[in-house]
């Protein structure tokens, strides 16, 4: 059986802020991983400054970034099994959330000139 595409059918905003995330997690500088639960905390998120905002060693235009200042959207992922946060605002990607394939990867991140 084909697995389907976007199971918890996210909507485009999460599956940006999701696929960004991702990219953080996978940044060790950027992140700290749970070895016993595979959960991933991330250090902090990224700021938009002009039109784009720098995720790893990518830029990513600041349109595409938006969902990080959303709370509606980590909502979303946290209810979905995702993410989950703090008050202090730290996120961390469960498991699933760092494996979830959201097809975006590669879409629209172009690696930084500065």
């Amino acid at each position: 059986m084909v697995e389907k595409k976007n199971p918890l059918k996210l909507n485009k905003l999460q599956l940006r802020t999701l696929a960004l995330a991702q990219v953080i997690a996978n940044d060790p500088t950027a992140s700290m991983k749970n070895d016993s639960s595979d959960e991933v905390t991330l250090m902090k998120l990224p700021h938009i400054h002009g039109n784009h905002v720098h995720v790893g060693p990518y830029v990513v235009s600041a349109k595409d970034a938006s969902g990080f200042n959303n709370p509606s959207v980590w909502v979303v992922l946290g209810r979905k099994g995702l993410a989950h946060g703090d008050p202090s605002g730290v996120v961390t990607l469960t498991a699933t959330g760092v494996m979830y394939d959201t097809g975006l990867n590669d879409k629209f991140m172009e690696v930084s000139d500065h």
